[in-house]
Parts: C-alpha cells; sequence; structure tokens
C-alpha cells in the first residue's frame, strides 16, 4: 500500500466517528486556542519591551548607587552621616535600585578606577513643583533622572542637546492640557519650570521645548538637559554650597568594546566593591521577567488542556481498533504489514491533532486581532506601539507541530494494538 493511500485513508477514517472525532477536536481546540493566546501576549510584550530598550540609546552604561548596608535584627539606629535626608539624596528614585546610602566624590573616584571605565558622572536630581506655558494652567510635573543618558521615544522635535541652552522633553500628555494645539506645536517653545528652593521660597527657571515623548510603560517623566537640571539643583540649593556634596546615583560608562562576559565580569567588580550597579536593561528586564512568569502560568494551564486532549485521543483510537477488529484482520490476510497498520493509526492521530490545532490557533489568531485592535485604541492607548498580542508565524507553526507531535504519542497505544492483532483471531472476533 503506497503512502499516499495510507495517509488518505486515515485522512477519511478519521471521520467513521463524526461525534466522536468532533469532542476530541475540540478538546484539542481548546489547548491549541489557549496556547496560541498566552504565546502571542508573551510575544507582544517582548517586541515591546525590546523596541522601548532599544529606543533608550544607553547601552553603554551603569546606574551605579552605593549599597546600603541592611539588618535583619529590626530597625536601624539612625545616623547623620548617610540619612539621605540629611545628605540631599532624596528624589525621584530608579526602578530596581532599592535603598541606598549616598555617593561621595571619594566614591566617583574609586568606580572611575575599575578597568573598563570610561568616566563616571554624578547625577543630580530635583524635585519640581510644576510646569506652565504663556500664564495657563500649572501641571505637576517630575524629571526622570536618567534622561541625560537615554534617548526619549520622540513623536516630535529632537533629542536633548547636552551643550546647550536649558531644555526639556515634555510627555505627550502634557501637551493638550498645556493648551499646545499639537506637539508639533510645542516643539521651540519656552515653559517656566517652578521649583521651591531649600528655604522655602518658590522660583522659576525657563526651558525651551526640545521635543515631546512618546507615553511609554517604561519611561516615565520629563527629560532635562544637563543646563537644566544644573540650574534647577542651584536655585534649589538656595546658594547654600556643600563641601561634601552627596549624590543619589551615578552614571558609570564603560567601553563598548567589552564582550558581555566582560561586562558582567565588571559589574561583579563594581558590586563586590560595596555598590550596586544596573545596566538600563537589567532594570527593565524585571518587568520582562514578572510577564514571563504569568505567561508561563497561563501555559501550563493550555498544556493541561493538551493532555487531557491527549488521553481522548487515546480512547478515541481505542474505540476505533475494537470496532475495526475485523477490517483490520482483512487487511491483515491480505498482505498489509503491521507496521502499515501502525502507520494506518498513527496518522489518523495526527489528523486528529492537525484539525484541532489548525481550528484553536485560526480562531485564536481571528479573535486575538481584534481584540489586540480594539484594546490598542481603548485601555491601552496610553502606550503607543504596543501590540498585545502578536501573532508570529514561527510561534503559530511550533504550536500546530507541537500538538500533532502530541497526538502522534497519544495513538502510538491504540496503533500497536491494531498492529499486533493476530489476522486469524481478528476475522473471528464478533
Amino acid at each position: 500500500m503506497r503512502a499516499a493511500d495510507v495517509v488518505t485513508k486515515a485522512v477519511r477514517n478519521t471521520y467513521r466517528s463524526k461525534l466522536r472525532t468532533t469532542l476530541t477536536v475540540l478538546a484539542l481546540f481548546v489547548g491549541a486556542f489557549t496556547l496560541t493566546l498566552t504565546t502571542a501576549v508573551g510575544a507582544g510584550v517582548t517586541d515591546y519591551v525590546t523596541k522601548q530598550v532599544a529606543s533608550l540609546g544607553a547601552d553603554d552604561v551603569f546606574i551605579v548607587t552605593r549599597t546600603a548596608e541592611t539588618t535583619t535584627d529590626g530597625p536601624a539606629e539612625y545616623d547623620p552621616e548617610t540619612s539621605s535626608a540629611s545628605t540631599g539624596t532624596t528624589g525621584p528614585g530608579l526602578p530596581g535600585t532599592g535603598a541606598s546610602d549616598p555617593i561621595t566624590e571619594a566614591d566617583l573616584d574609586e568606580i572611575a578606577s575599575f578597568d573598563g571605565i570610561l568616566s563616571v558622572d554624578p547625577v543630580q536630581t530635583a524635585a519640581v513643583d510644576f510646569v506652565q506655558y504663556d500664564d495657563g494652567t500649572k501641571l505637576e510635573l517630575t524629571i526622570s533622572p536618567t534622561s541625560s543618558v537615554t534617548n526619549a521615544d520622540l513623536v516630535a522635535g529632537e533629542q536633548l542637546d547636552e551643550g546647550g541652552d536649558p531644555q526639556l522633553v515634555l510627555p505627550a500628555d502634557y501637551v493638550d492640557p498645556l493648551g499646545f494645539g499639537s506637539a508639533e506645536d510645542a516643539v521651540g517653545s519656552t515653559v517656566s519650570i517652578g521649583i521651591t528652593d531649600v528655604l522655602g521660597e518658590q522660583h522659576t527657571v525657563e526651558a525651551t521645548i526640545a521635543g515631546v515623548s512618546q507615553e511609554s510603560l517604561l519611561n516615565s517623566g520629563a527629560g532635562a538637559n544637563t543646563a537644566l537640571v544644573d540650574e534647577l539643583v542651584e536655585v534649589q540649593s538656595a546658594g547654600i554650597d556643600s563641601d561634601d556634596p552627596r549624590y543619589a546615583i551615578a552614571v558609570a560608562r564603560f567601553d563598548t568594546s567589552l564582550s558581555s562576559d566582560e561586562v558582567a565580569a565588571l559589574k561583579a567588580e563594581i558590586i563586590d566593591a560595596g555598590f550596586g550597579a544596573q545596566t538600563i536593561q537589567d532594570q527593565l528586564g524585571v518587568i520582562k521577567t514578572v510577564i514571563d512568569g504569568i505567561i508561563g502560568v497561563l501555559n501550563a494551564f493550555a498544556v493541561i488542556a493538551l493532555i487531557a486532549a491527549a488521553f481522548g485521543i487515546v480512547n478515541t483510537l481505542l474505540m476505533s481498533v475494537q470496532e475495526r477488529t475485523r477490517e483490520i484482520g482483512l487487511m491483515k490476510a491480505m498482505g498489509m504489514r503491521g507496521r502499515t497498520v501502525f502507520a494506518l493509526f498513527s496518522l489518523e492521530a495526527v489528523a486528529i491533532g492537525f484539525l484541532g490545532s489548525a481550528l484553536g490557533v485560526g480562531v485564536a489568531a481571528l479573535l486575538g486581532t481584534a481584540l489586540s485592535g480594539a484594546l490598542s485604541a481603548g485601555p491601552l492607548a496610553a502606550l503607543p506601539g504596543l501590540t498585545i498580542l502578536l501573532f508570529e508565524p514561527a510561534s503559530i507553526l511550533g504550536i500546530m507541530l507541537l500538538i500533532m507531535a502530541i497526538a502522534f504519542l497519544a495513538g502510538t497505544l491504540p496503533a500497536r494494538r491494531a498492529a499486533a492483532k493476530n489476522p486469524i483471531d481478528s476475522l473471528r472476533y464478533e
């Protein structure tokens, strides 16, 4: 019997008991549907995070903090030398940095002494009160502490000019409330930034809007160039100079020619010296880790559904073998080999797996695409560029092959039983 004839006959046999086959296909459908959706969510989030990290353009820096000493014996005793309140290191934090002591000038020199570090710059932070345009509404504003070393995902304008006058990159959701007609209209305009000094007096600082940034899950707050940050910090300090300045974080640039292993070794050296060191990718990777954990749990439920469907395939084919005992005996009496009988029933299982997987991934792709579009225009409109359900052809093909493989494995037991039947006993079967 030719291979093509075996395949054709196997496909036809799947329709001999339509109800039983339909129920088995539906069980596979549930698993394929769930697995396709969860895989699409994982692909969508991964794609978004990857694009956001790439847009930051800061793949050669460590965000360095001074690691705080921790105790397991209750609250630590107050130390005026390391208290953030007394050393001026309060301000917006960074994801994943945790609690830290202030960084001193001596610390900056120590960090700069590591082989592979090209430069170390302290990051000064200023807590501003508001931003205002042309005597309009005053809006609360936060300045991202790492905006001077990262690129903004712009919808209009240009990146910050670190060598120019005070500049600001405005988040897109500030455009309308400040009174601008569009993001393009905002670029080049001058806004007033309110800030209160350490003596309690409020001042305003003028800054030019260099660009308008896309709203992003991974980069919050407005961007400010070094000139603007320096002016804000000077105003906030009210002219009170410190002989021993302290900083919350520092940015250490490393040699881009270093391999990933060498970067990891350099990072370990900095950590061993009592500092915390993270790349931008490290900090943002926490988000992806959490998402991957959630996707993994959902995938586990899909796999459970597929295992249940595999038992359905075993039951369906065992019943088929039982009902076709005389037919199997006749085929073997006419010269069909046991391996051909095995292939016939195994291919029936694969055909059932193909039907279930094709229906599952097809319906999931159709509904998921519609749902993704609705979410992008509705609840997720604040995160442009995020496709929450991203269906990749390779993933869809992989899911179908996985389910067909599960179906094949589930069909081996009934197929072996059919192949092992004695033709004389099968022909006598009532």
